[in-house]
């Protein structure tokens, strides 16, 4: 009986220390001494990023005396950034893509279409998330890809954290495509796309009015399913972007009529190859671009305007341009968005190119995308933003450089992965004191 009255007078004690412990995302941090890239302004040389559950509290410049109660990390020498945000990717929603099991992000069998959500489908485990997180990214756009309908479904807006299970936005947009990928879904020509698109939204408008019973079963439209139509819905009344794939000027021309025709919608573009011939146009439109921007060889009809400049000369008109990597074969790439923003300024010193200055490079691997997406809280270092904040080495769009450090809403990240673990494993070096070959070690 001692014993048992002895613990019940610890325990109050023991539950105190419990809560009185901060969680890493309730740890004060204030990260000292480099050049701070805001994302609202000129860099700040020496400056101070302070955080504190898991947002950013303040951003002073140098010689700023640190408050008391905060962890002081030393950056001085490097550089600290707002994480990068990837402007449209499949990361954690395809583990191998050339094997169905393990890619979720195409249904081409499905009877529904723009119904389809992505983030029900999402592992944030998979190999590729820590492989792009040590390079920097923070977060992405994980998007679903067109199917057995020009439309692919709503895709999620992902935090790329250690640990994380919940998208930052589930239902975020719907992915259509249009073009030369948008006619062959549909039955082979751009008016066969055209009619698809135009007929799902009128039949979304239709359910936006009441206009259809309420009813499913009453519901017999053949090509878009009372389900699909509820979902463009929210396209309708701007809750979700439409993000559209196409390519060729003329494409373009005609997808900014939506515009007119629906002016709820928030349309923005994806890819745009020839985007940089109709820049005016998309500028006053007000419509954003996600783009990868390295394209300068035509691989197909649509993309025969290609050009390195396509992105400097929309910026140039006004246009908001985030890089991503819309393409299946860099799809898994998104790790080297920072070398793609680099080519960007790179572009800008060769004769006759068109490219970016380094603050719009960045911007387009930031806050370009948390932009076009309303994550207003997002790619940007200031007072109430999320603590998503990367130290590197150097210069963040150079080759040389890398994260030294990074940190997740807050939360300070391993810069482990699948890659670094086995350069150990099979490294020259390693010691082997058992005789068994590498791949037998633990």
């Amino acid at each position: 009986m001692r014993g048992g009255s002895r613990a019940k007078r610890w325990l109050p004690l023991l539950a105190a220390l419990l809560v009185a412990a901060p969680s890493p995302a309730q740890e004060r941090l204030a990260i000292t001494g480099g050049r701070v890239v805001t994302n609202e302004g000129a860099p700040l040389p020496g400056g101070t990023v302070l955080m504190a559950g898991g947002r950013i509290e303040a951003v002073l410049p140098a010689g700023s005396a640190v408050p008391a109660g905060y962890r002081v990390i030393d950056a001085s020498g490097k550089w600290v950034t707002p994480g990068i945000v990837a402007g449209i990717s499949q990361l954690g929603a395809v583990e191998v893509h050339a094997v169905d099991a393990a890619n979720d992000t195409q249904a081409r069998n499905s009877p529904a279409t723009a119904a389809l959500r992505l983030d029900v489908a999402l592992d944030m485990t998979e190999t590729d998330i820590a492989v792009t997180r040590r390079e920097g990214v923070t977060a992405a756009v994980t998007a679903p890809f067109p199917g057995r309908s020009i439309f692919g479904g709503q895709g999620a807006i992902v935090s790329l954290g250690d640990g994380a299970t919940e998208p930052i936005r589930r239902r975020a947009f719907q992915h259509v495509a249009y073009g030369e990928l948008g006619s062959q879904i549909a039955g082979g020509s751009r008016p066969a796309a055209w009619a698809e698109i135009v007929n799902a939204l009128e039949e979304a408008k239709r359910v936006q009015s009441g206009i259809l019973p309420a009813m499913r079963d009453q519901h017999r439209d053949l090509r878009v399913t009372r389900d699909d139509a509820e979902a463009l819905v929210q396209v309708l009344n701007g809750t979700q972007p439409l993000l559209v794939r196409v390519n060729k000027a003329a494409d373009i021309r005609q997808v900014l009529t939506l515009r007119q025709a629906y002016p709820g919608i928030r349309l923005v573009l994806v890819e745009a190859a020839e985007g940089w011939l109709v820049a005016r146009e998309i500028a006053a439109a007000n419509v954003p671009v996600i783009t990868l921007g390295m394209d300068n060889l035509p691989g197909s009809f649509e993309t025969v305007g290609s050009t390195m400049s396509n992105v400097g000369r929309l910026v140039a008109a006004g246009v908001k341009v985030a890089l991503g990597t819309p393409d299946l074969d860099a799809s898994f790439q998104p790790r080297l968005l920072p070398q793609y923003a680099g080519n960007m300024v790179a572009q800008a010193r060769l004769p006759g190119g068109v490219g970016l200055s380094w603050d719009q490079a960045f911007a387009s691997i930031s806050r370009a995308p948390a932009d076009i997406f309303g994550l207003a809280d997002m790619g940007r270092l200031k007072p109430g933003a999320r603590a998503d904040v990367v130290i590197w080495s150097g210069d963040p769009l150079e080759l040389s450089s890398a994260p030294d450090a990074m940190f997740i809403a807050g939360v300070a990240q391993s810069l482990e992965s699948r890659q670094t673990m086995l350069a150990r494993r099979y490294r020259p070096d390693q010691p082997n004191d058992s005789g068994l070959p590498p791949s037998y070690r633990r």
